[in-house]
């Protein structure tokens, strides 16, 4: 089974990616680890932890997006509510909380949600954030927990990936056909442009 090892990154966009380096890496303090790009298009990555980034394309037309609550319900296409990021200690989450407040960013209360602490805001792109700490000594990864009132048949299976329910593989791409192409930011590394 594959094993994975964490969120390479979170691709999100953004019309000002001056006030986006602002708040990620001056006000969150997230280093800001990679960039490329020509005028109308960058990408630039920051670095949540050790295995994790979170980047953002620049696109000239793109506008923050309406506020909307986090977890609240809506109707029609949608695709995104929100992230939340982790952070060590309890101590931390206030610190974000105080930054952001001094910056002028509005900050939800400290939400305890059972396994953990939490606060909300937003980024200047309107991208809804959460920053979570984990309660000492509850850890739904090793010990997971459902409380659904109505839980649905495939909820009943449990926490544990089933098997059975895709097709197998039977055809493995051959060593010999496995090609990589170069795509954007192989120039930073190879000294070569996509064509």
């Amino acid at each position: 089974m594959v094993k994975f090892n964490g969120i390479n990154h979170l691709a999100m966009a953004t019309g000002d990616m001056d006030r986006t380096i602002r708040f990620w890496r001056d006000l969150l303090g997230m280093r800001l680890v990679a960039g490329l790009g020509k005028p109308g298009y960058r990408h630039y990555f920051f670095e949540i932890s050790d295995t994790d980034l979170i980047a953002f394309f620049e696109w000239t037309d793109v506008k923050p997006v309406k506020e909307k609550d986090h977890g609240e319900p809506v109707k029609g296409p949608f695709i995104f509510d929100h992230v939340s990021f982790g952070v060590e200690t309890e101590e931390d989450l206030w610190e974000l909380k105080d930054k952001m407040s001094a910056a002028g960013f509005e900050v939800s209360d400290v939400i305890d949600h059972g396994f953990i602490h939490s606060i909300y805001a937003f980024d200047p792109n309107g991208i809804p954030i959460e920053f979570s700490y984990t309660v000492e000594g509850i850890d739904v990864r090793k010990n997971p927990k459902m409380s659904d009132l109505s839980p649905s048949p495939v909820t009943k299976e449990g926490s544990e990936p089933q098997s059975g329910n895709w097709p197998k593989v039977y055809k493995r791409t051959p060593v010999e056909n496995r090609k990589i192409y170069l795509g954007a930011g192989s120039e930073l590394f190879h000294g070569k442009k996509k064509t």
